[in-house]
């Protein structure tokens, strides 16, 4: 089993959830904190990963609006956050297990399925690259950060947020897949419900026990 403290916040900016994150790897590291799945929702903001390359985002008038962009230390490439997505940030001592890193992947994307069974929605992985697929669309995106063995970042699923916002980039850096989400795809869910089934789902794939 793997101890684990259930954090939940309401709609943050990305760059406090940044800080927070970093703060707590140090700790887990320093061995004063326990593991975290952090449950949280951000303003709008497009956020560049270390693979990401600045002609990723395109203009902003796309998107209806103006967002900003924040360079973040995940993996992966550019993509959106927003009220409406539900976003879940592991912090897991890996431990002998550090080098695991598909590993880590398989399970945060094995979460997100599990989730949007309970929902009767049918997703897949794509070889194309990490993260959750209805079809041709993408639903669930992934981008992690391993220190010293400490993982970091996770994923973010589409429950219901702007969809017009993805236009100002190429999410992913897919220029001819769509993005989707529950909303879209005609389940209505609140946040609440969406982040149940995730952590009963968390619970089963990470071995996770709760503790305070």
């Amino acid at each position: 089993m793997n101890d684990f403290r259930l954090v939940r916040h309401a709609c943050q900016e990305y760059s406090a959830s940044l800080a927070e994150q970093q703060t707590a790897v140090a700790a887990i590291l320093d061995k004063t904190s326990p593991n975290l799945l952090i449950l949280t929702e951000h303003l709008p903001v497009y956020t560049m990963g270390r693979s990401g390359k600045p002609g990723e985002v395109l203009d902003p008038a796309l998107a209806g609006t103006t967002i900003p962009v924040l360079e973040t230390d995940r993996g992966g490439r550019v993509t959106y956050h927003g009220p409406g997505q539900m976003v879940a940030y592991v912090l897991l001592d890996l431990g002998p297990r550090a080098h695991e890193v598909r590993q880590h992947v398989w399970r945060l994307e094995e979460c997100a399925l599990r989730t949007l069974a309970a929902l009767g929605v049918r997703a897949d992985r794509d070889p194309a690259g990490p993260g959750v697929w209805v079809g041709w669309a993408k639903i669930g995106a992934l981008g992690v950060r391993i220190r010293r063995g400490v993982t970091a970042h996770g994923l973010a699923l589409n429950r219901d947020p702007d969809l017009r916002h993805f236009s100002g980039i190429i999410p992913c850096g897919f220029v001819d897949r769509p993005v989707t989400s529950l909303a879209a795809l005609g389940v209505t869910v609140t946040r609440e419900q969406l982040e149940a089934l995730f952590i009963e789902a968390f619970a089963e794939v990470f071995s996770a026990r709760w503790i305070t």
